[in-house]
């Protein structure tokens, strides 16, 4: 018994020692990845910016749901194994940046993400997506710094949108 009770008492210590570390982690945060694909911005765009088609080539969705304008904005509902998430954007110009943010203010995250597109060479596209968030529970903070970190959702949609262009890509920070 003294053993489950001390066993307990560590991870409660554990937990509180990583809350409070989390607190005293700043809320937003920015995080920057980037890859060169054999396909034209253009046709990158294309991809990224055709919501109904997402769950085809991302790996981590179920399936999106297209919404009516929110003020003028375009709006979608990705489903993935993390529940529902809503996104407006925020920019569109074709070819050149698109901004997304999430709309749902009850997550314990928030933020936006923007995906720039530029020529970097012949036959060439590149893409840069930036992640402007913030985590709001101390305790999610903490595990997002120190565990997952910021960038792997950004890493994980570059390779899915390489794999859908048929090619392996090489991730920049």
């Amino acid at each position: 018994m003294k053993i489950v009770l001390l066993i307990l008492a560590v991870l409660i210590c554990v937990v509180l020692v990583a809350a409070i570390i989390g607190a005293c982690l700043p809320r937003a945060h920015e995080a920057t990845r980037s890859a060169v694909f054999h396909r034209p911005p253009a046709e990158l765009y294309a991809a990224v910016r055709d919501f109904a088609a997402l769950p085809a080539w991302r790996h981590d969705l179920r399936g999106t749901e297209l919404l009516p304008p929110r003020d003028g904005r375009a709006c979608y509902r990705e489903f993935s194994r993390h529940g529902a998430i809503t996104y407006l954007v925020m920019e569109d110009k074709p070819a050149e940046k698109l901004t997304l943010k999430i709309a749902n203010e009850n997550l314990p995250f928030g933020g936006t993400w923007t995906f720039e597109f530029s020529s970097p060479g012949a036959g060439l596209g590149g893409v840069r997506i930036t992640e402007n968030g913030e985590v709001k529970n101390p305790l999610f903070r903490f595990l997002a710094r120190f565990v997952f970190g910021y960038a792997g959702s950004m890493e994980n949609y570059l390779r899915d949108l390489g794999r859908k262009s048929g090619e392996t890509v090489a991730i920049e920070p």
